[in-house]
């Protein structure tokens, strides 16, 4: 698998590795062993980029990747995240204060079974802290070694540049995908032009593009998915179906499949985004893969997009109380 570079020398697998789902949203969760082999797997088929984060599990998901790559560390590039403070071992909110960074980081280096971090992002801009302050942090951070590059997660335009201005920022993590194409407003012009790299997270629509969620398809009682209104709501479901007939065209002329399409569609729009699927499954990871291979023309961009634009597609991508915690500054 070729590298791609994220901001200004962050190099990285074209396609990285989402490891939510191994121990949250997405249940039933493997047993920690097999888990492990879903990662390494990851690793020998070429990804070398791997996502976690501290709220996942909360804690258990960062644990599995220390020991998954414990005795590869050099190998691998991880990024995790901070920005919630807990109760009971549960998140009860936003807290990005430099003494919260600080506990946070420590526990995940912990778990990480490492010194450092490659990537830390800020999860989910704080409110009550100036992220002119939550970047200060993050520059004393890099000088001591202690993380390598820092980056911001479903933040606004504004705070990227506050942020940037600050200590330069490597990375931006949003949803972006052919089910959710916000990023194209103005997030994508204002990255190219600070060079700053992009990781869309659920870049297969939370398994939607894929093509095996189906109208009146019933999700495990703790799946995320339970809580979305273009998931939960059968007419939304069945109504956006029409996108999920477009991506099989695309893939039946394109001799791959769904995922490899929607996955391919986003390696082709711009040299600088890395997508992070995530799967439970190992062969899942191969046909992911498939992604790097396909090569869409600027005409048969042009022609996804207004296929893409000509349909209505309907529901939110979050529950009301998730979409309070995204920035809007």
């Amino acid at each position: 698998m070729k590298k791609r570079i994220l901001g200004k020398d962050l190099e990285v697998s074209e396609l990285g590795f989402g490891s939510m789902g191994l121990s949250m949203s997405f249940p039933p969760f493997p047993p920690i062993e097999e888990g492990i082999k879903v990662l390494r797997a990851a690793y020998e088929k070429g990804i070398t980029f791997f996502d976690t984060a501290e709220i996942y599990g909360p804690f258990t998901n960062e644990s599995l990747l220390g020991e998954a790559f414990k005795d590869m560390r050099d190998k691998v590039v991880i990024a995790t995240k901070f920005g919630f403070k807990y109760e009971n071992g549960k998140a009860v909110g936003l807290d990005s204060s430099r003494q919260n960074i600080l506990r946070a980081l420590e526990g995940s280096l912990e778990r990480l079974q490492t010194d450092y971090i490659d990537l830390y992002y800020q999860h989910r801009v704080d409110p009550n802290t100036p992220i002119e302050e939550v970047a200060t942090v993050m520059k004393e951070l890099i000088e001591q070694g202690k993380i390598k590059h820092w980056g911001l997660s479903e933040a606004s335009v504004n705070t990227i540049r506050k942020a940037h201005a600050i200590c330069p920022v490597t990375a931006v993590q949003s949803e972006y995908s052919m089910f959710w194409r916000e990023p194209e407003k103005e997030l994508l012009t204002t990255l190219e032009e600070l060079n700053i790299g992009f990781v869309p997270f659920s870049p297969l629509g939370k398994g939607f593009l894929t093509g095996t969620v189906k109208p009146g398809m019933v999700f495990e009682e703790n799946d995320f998915r339970n809580t979305i209104p273009r998931f939960n709501n059968p007419q939304y479901l069945e109504a956006n179906m029409k996108l999920v007939e477009i991506v099989k065209e695309i893939a039946e002329k394109k001799n791959s499949t769904p995922a490899a399409v929607a996955l391919g569609w986003l390696l082709n729009q711009k040299e600088w985004i890395v997508p992070i699927p995530g799967t439970k499954k190992i062969e899942r990871i191969q046909e992911n893969n498939e992604a790097v291979n396909l090569k869409f023309t600027q005409e048969e961009l042009k022609q996804i997009k207004d296929q893409l634009d000509s349909i209505e597609l309907l529901g939110h991508r979050y529950s009301e109380i998730n979409e309070k915690q995204i920035d809007k500054s």
